[in-house]
């Protein structure tokens, strides 16, 4: 590259010059423009006449030329070269290959004697892919060189630093001398940005736009680079944009304080890509109960595959025997799917062979989450999420990540595949294998797979044009099938051969027929029928043995039943207004509006007797006939959609959903409306009456109802059974009103409240953040909130801190605002089906955190349980944010998880690695 004198500024110290020799100039223009119309340049005359081309002798081969194909004369073309055909000086290379564009605010001087340019206070330089500014710019024609540097505003002081860009790479020093031929620098108090880091050198040598030399740099990820809160002191280092920093003696500051953290040489990776490299285990000791001794966690090996895909191989070590091994893996096509995939197993060792309390064990869990871009495809779609494993694997496990997922009850997975194929009528289907498991009784249910298919609503009477009207024109019907192929088993022998021996194969076939009609202008009607066919391939047949046991015997070969029912329903809404607004008065309740939806069903259910069988059972101490009896069952029993009734069933079902909600007066002066408020969300009454019944007829009244105040902050949902029949004195209930047996009118069996509220210091300007770790918890089947605590890894915490563009601006003065958080929730359970009249459930939970600091922050997790008068899991949470550090605290005083965790490290992800944890893991309880 070189600049050269733009032909513009030439131009003007002409003019100036020529303007005063007005005679000259047109003298000269006179006798240039006679000059050019009457000479010629390199044009000889022809000395000799031209030489005919003469034919080949040595041509044996004489064609015939039809001459009438000829014209009458026909003239030869000859070419003539010219003597100076090739020039023999090298053609110059132009100095500037690009376009140079520059501007200065102040001044842009030129200086022919030293032959350079100066451009002065907000000085740029653009050329190619290179910019340069500064205050000052001085670009030196005859040597190749360009400098800028700073310049003194009127107090004094050095302002405008130049900034150097070429392509990615940007560097801020103080001055810089470049040379535009060799693309070589030498820059002076540099600052380069590189991938998350800065590096500030006194010295550096550019080499060319790929190597940088650097003489007394730091490295540091700090954002006051005036005063870093910590760095590495490099004394001399070689740096590739981009790629990598080969330093020699390196060694660790901390606010200017050297620590003997060091190294005689070092390497940090600057790649802006997926790099694979090791991943440092964290230290630590487990002289608990366990007594597994000193280990290693969290350590292995990252692979970068590819941009699409990529793999963690994460392994724990105990030096009694114990380890644990996980794979983690992330892939990705963008505007296809995303997923993720976790195999972890642990073999656990507790104390040492030998000893009376040793012990061996095994626990792994699979974890799978698979998302389908809706884009990809909207006719098919394939998701996943996977949580599976030993039932014991969140309470046993020996890694701290697993704290909030302790309480979990439950683990549950679906895989499915969904297809639509368009037309008229539409035809849809599903594949899904479903999981489920208790983590408390170890039981697991499976579905290997469920397949479900269904042809779309058909209307056979409806019109072709217009809208359906009566009933006959909006009678339509349906197709569905159902088939599953449902496993039972345990966690001990969960993945053998033992889990299929209990299996139940069946399908349900099932034509709904419905229509819906108006009923005196305001009432809607609807009329059904649905007919089911249920195809199952396990059948028993029961009979009495000679030794008088009733013996069921499983049978496999295909059955199938028919059954059918009828119902029909009318409902409609009514509404009410309570007005409280009169003349002259302006109360604050304004309005109350009721809303009202009753409906009524009607539902029959025949009896199907023809499916069932009867034996004869033997009383044991009779062998005549009178002593025997008849046992009726069905086939059926053992069927996996259920069995055939043979009771008749003529039921009427009652049910009445309210609405609440009001208008109050608002406290907003200049609003010219009144404000809408919920009062309740809603509230249910649902009870059904048998006509065909011999007992019992009335059913238990069901109230459920919910609502949200405090600006949807707090929800409380409530429900209770009102039972109308007494009991005797065994607790069984009898055919006798409660309020004919002495009682009320209901008893009350059971009730349930639950209300859960959140709130911040700022709840009412935006709503509460999400807090880290959840979507950990979530993805193992725990909560969404943190009443069981939080997730442990802070190392992967500081991957995901989201810290704010805009900070504020601290006070010197107290700030008597102080940001909290607060969580709570109250769950209550009555029980009284038999008397007992207690309150089986009565529990309070709780979680909060409270920045003390803008920096400082403290947080507590817990909760008491009223009926077994203990806390709930408890949780004390400190965090420290040390600017480029971190620091978190994190103890479980009491319970069969106690433990404490300790982390300090740098924030960067770059620089995560460098840290110190250190924790004391719980006794472990198998």
């Amino acid at each position: 590259m070189a600049i050269q004198i733009p032909s513009h500024t030439l131009a003007k110290i002409h003019l100036k010059a020529l303007h005063t020799k007005s005679f000259p100039i047109l003298f000269s223009l006179s006798f240039t423009v006679f000059i050019n119309m009457f000479c010629f340049a390199q044009d000889l005359p022809i000395t000799r006449k031209p030489i005919k081309p003469v034919s080949e002798l040595n041509d044996t081969l004489r064609l015939a030329i039809d001459t009438l194909t000829l014209p009458a004369t026909r003239p030869i073309k000859l070419t003539e070269n010219d003597s100076i055909k090739n020039d023999t000086l090298p053609k110059q290379k132009e100095t500037l290959t690009a376009i140079v564009n520059y501007k200065a605010t102040d001044f842009v001087r030129l200086n022919q004697k030293l032959n350079q340019t100066t451009l002065y206070n907000e000085a740029k330089v653009d050329y190619g892919d290179m910019n340069i500014t500064a205050g000052i710019i001085v670009i030196d024609h005859s040597s190749k060189t360009v400098y800028a540097g700073r310049i003194k505003d009127s107090a004094g002081v050095y302002t405008q630093k130049p900034v150097f860009t070429q392509g990615p790479n940007i560097i801020e020093p103080d001055s810089i001398i470049f040379n535009t031929d060799t693309k070589k620098a030498l820059i002076f108090n540099s600052k380069t940005e590189q991938s998350g880091g800065t590096i500030v050198a006194e010295v550096t040598k550019r080499e060319n736009d790929s190597v940088l030399f650097m003489k007394n740099a730091i490295y540091t990820t700090a954002e006051n680079l005036d005063d870093p809160e910590y760095y590495f002191k490099m004394r001399k280092a070689k740096v590739v944009p981009g790629k990598k920093v080969v330093t020699g003696l390196t060694n660790l500051f901390i606010y200017d304080v050297p620590t003997p953290i060091g190294l005689p040489f070092a390497y940090f990776p600057m790649s802006k890509d997926q790099t694979s490299g090791v991943i440092i285990p964290t230290p630590g000791q487990d002289l608990g109960s366990s007594d597994r001794g000193y280990n290693l966690q969290n350590g292995g090996y990252y692979f970068a595959i590819s941009e699409y895909f990529d793999l963690a191989v994460l392994g724990d070590y105990f030096t009694n025997g114990s380890y644990g091994l996980r794979l983690e893996n992330s892939y990705a096509l963008r505007y296809r799917f995303r997923g993720n995939l976790s195999i972890r197993y642990e073999n656990l060792i507790n104390s040492e062979r030998g000893f009376p309390d040793f012990s061996k064990s095994t626990i792994y869990n699979i974890r799978w989450s698979h998302t389908q871009d809706a884009k990809a495809n909207p006719n098919s779609r394939f998701s996943a999420s996977v949580n599976l494993g030993s039932s014991r694997y969140f309470q046993q496990s020996i890694n701290q990540n697993n704290l909030a997922q302790t309480q979990n009850n439950t683990l549950a997975s679906s895989v499915s595949y969904s297809k639509t194929f368009p037309g008229e009528p539409q035809v849809n289907m599903n594949v899904t294998a479903t999981h489920s498991q208790n983590t408390n009784t170890q039981d697991i249910n499976l579905t290997l797979p469920t397949f479900q298919g269904s042809v779309s609503r058909i209307f056979p009477f409806a019109p072709s044009v217009g809208t359906k009207k009566g009933i006959i024109q909006n009678i339509n019907l349906q197709y569905n099938v159902r088939a599953e192929n449902r496993i039972n088993t345990n966690d001990s022998v969960f993945f053998k051969s033992e889990m299929f021996d209990d299996a139940k194969i069946g399908a349900v076939h099932s034509v709904p027929v419905s229509t819906n009609f108006k009923v005196f202008k305001y009432f809607s009607m609807s009329a059904n029928a649905n007919f089911e066919e249920n195809w199952t391939y396990n059948t028993i047949n029961k009979f009495q043995d000679e030794e008088g046991d009733i013996i069921t015997e499983d049978l496999n070969g295909f059955d199938r039943f028919l059954t059918y029912n009828f119902s029909t329903s009318i409902g409609t809404t009514i509404y009410g207004l309570f007005d409280f607004e009169k003349e002259g008065r302006d109360p604050k309740i304004q309005k109350i509006r009721h809303v009202m939806r009753p409906s009524i069903s009607y539902n029959i259910n025949p009896a199907f007797d023809q499916y069932y069988d009867t034996f004869e059972v033997v009383d044991a101490n009779g062998t005549t006939v009178g002593d025997m009896r008849r046992e009726e069952y069905t086939r059926f029993q053992g069927s996996l959609f259920g069995t055939p009734g043979n009771n008749f069933s003529s039921a009427m079902r009652l049910s009445v959903g309210n609405n609440f909600e009001a208008k109050v007066r608002s406290n907003d002066s200049t609003a010219t409306e009144p404000e809408k408020i919920k009062l309740l969300d809603n509230l249910n009454f649902e009870t059904s009456y048998n006509f065909a019944g011999d007992s019992l007829k009335i059913s238990a009244v069901r109230v459920s109802g919910g609502t949200t105040i405090l600006d949807n902050k707090m929800n409380i949902n409530f429900g209770a059974i009102l039972d109308p029949y007494a009991l005797d004195n065994n607790n069984q209930k009898i055919d006798k009103f409660n309020i004919n047996n002495g009682g009320s009118l209901f008893r009350l069996t059971s009730a349930n409240f639950n209300v859960s509220y959140s709130i911040t210091s700022d709840s009412f300007d935006r709503e509460p953040e999400d807090d880290r770790g959840r979507d950990e918890s979530l993805r193992s089947g725990g909560r969404d909130d943190d009443l069981f605590g939080t997730t442990q890894d802070f190392a992967d915490q500081r991957l995901s801190d989201d810290d704010d563009d805009e900070e504020e601006e601290i006070s010197e003065f107290y700030n008597f605002s102080i940001p909290w958080k607060l969580r709570l929730a109250y769950a209550a359970t009555y029980s009284n089906a038999a008397r007992q009249n207690t309150i089986s459930n009565n529990s309070l939970m709780f979680s909060g955190d409270v920045e003390l600091s803008p920096r400082w922050s403290v947080g507590v997790s817990s909760g008491y349980d009223f009926v077994n008068k203990g806390f709930t899991q408890t949780q004390f949470r400190f965090e420290r944010d040390l600017l480029s550090w971190r620091m978190n605290f994190s103890y479980v005083p009491f319970g069969p998880y106690s433990q404490w965790n300790f982390f300090i490290g740098i924030s960067s992800s770059m620089l995560q690695d460098l840290k110190y944890d250190k924790r004391r893991q719980p006794d472990q309880r198998l």
